[in-house]
């Protein structure tokens, strides 16, 4: 028994929880391992996730049970980091603090992005926090120009052939593997008339968006990186830039049917757009963007849709949904579980916190959304 007490030890060490997750006095008082134990020494992957399982429903558990409200809100929060991100400095005390779930390497160089990681990595051990979800815009059309140093593959819209979408998304995996980044946000699966979207997209062929897409997220998935399809509900017959402006789709929202069949082949993450909808009765959100409307998020992706997968934001500090207010704790609130470049990310904790002391049901729906993250890190062999 001493022997067994001895090797947990060791292992708690590696994944730091001694500092806030002790289990130790539970084996010593009563000489068997909790769940989290059990569950350490079975081996998942991504395929899991979606898959019923007790045991690793109770791992999930023992994990969450572990935290408290504030690290628990932490892990919905992803900064970025890179050129066009927040300060590492910033991030990392926020990292200290396990403030954060995860961090976006956003346009920097490949060596100091791996670099990122380890130290990341380190802190998040040496604190005893949750390890961290690292993602990436790594598009075939972005890739290089995110990740300086990535290995040159062409734009989206010149890949023709399906072989050709599995042999580019597994140079994009194989690089994101050696930098340590688990989630891909892609593919893009709107339609390519939008100016923004254009050669970032499939094409215009719906068939062929869907078919390339799907190839896209196994290939992505099988390399055990979540693949996140994007922008929902549909970014591409739309007129102007979520980036500068919110902009509306009028009437029939024509790329929604192009995620059922993602969503049937258990693609792991969505991303939301800032995209209003209007004269459309079911789903006029009145000038709110869709990461911020229930109707969208929950009511259509969740409910109608059956979407169970990780639902996360564009980034919050795009012109589409900076102007408005608490847009984090509304995005949260419309069933949001990743909540991207927060402009300031300790006072959408501190909002959050504070709406689900007086709210019992939005308190269920935010742990449910951190479940579903501590969930995917399992499956990503980030908790062992």
């Amino acid at each position: 028994m001493k022997f067994i007490l001895s090797l947990f030890f060791s292992f708690s060490i590696l994944l730091g929880f001694t500092q806030h997750h002790n289990l130790l006095p539970e084996l010593e008082e009563t000489g068997e391992f909790p769940p989290t134990v059990v569950a350490k020494f079975q081996s998942y992957s991504l395929d899991n996730f979606y898959k019923s399982d007790t045991i690793l429903d109770k791992k999930v558990d023992s994990i969450f049970n572990h935290l408290n409200d504030t690290t628990r809100i932490g892990q919905m929060i992803v900064p970025a980091i890179g050129r066009l991100g927040k300060s590492r400095d910033h991030v990392l005390d926020l990292a200290k603090k396990g403030w954060i779930g995860g961090i976006l390497l956003l346009n920097g160089t490949f060596e100091e992005f791996c670099r990122d990681v380890k130290n990341f990595d380190s802190v998040m051990v040496s604190k005893g926090h949750l390890p961290l979800i690292f993602s990436a815009d790594a598009e075939p059309t972005l890739v290089n120009r995110k990740i300086i140093g990535s290995q040159k593959v062409p734009y989206t819209n010149t890949i023709h052939t399906i072989d050709s979408v599995e042999i580019i998304a597994s140079i994009i995996s194989e690089d994101l593997k050696e930098i340590g980044i688990n989630q891909n946000y892609a593919p893009v699966i709107d339609a390519s008339p939008n100016k923004v979207v254009s050669n970032r997209s499939f094409g215009l062929n719906m068939d062929t968006v869907i078919s390339f897409s799907n190839k896209f997220i196994n290939t992505t998935q099988n390399q055990n990186i979540i693949s996140t399809a994007k922008h929902f509900p549909g970014h591409g017959f739309v007129k102007g830039d979520t980036h500068k402006e919110l902009i509306f789709i009028d009437g029939e929202m024509k790329e929604v049917v192009n995620y059922i069949p993602l969503i049937k082949n258990r693609v792991l993450s969505i991303m939301v757009a800032h995209l209003a909808v209007k004269n459309n009765e079911e789903y006029n959100t009145f000038g709110l963007p869709s990461t911020c409307s229930r109707k969208i998020v929950t009511n259509l992706l969740k409910d109608s849709l059956g979407f169970k997968g990780l639902i996360v934001t564009d980034a919050l500090n795009m012109g589409g949904v900076a102007n408005l207010e608490n847009n984090g704790l509304r995005a949260a609130q419309a069933g949001c579980d990743q909540l991207l470049m927060p402009i300031d990310e300790e006072k959408v904790m501190l909002n959050i916190l504070k709406a689900i002391e007086n709210d019992q049901i939005f308190k269920e729906e935010i742990y449910n959304s951190v479940k579903k993250i501590i969930r995917l890190k399992i499956c990503l062999g980030k908790l062992i």
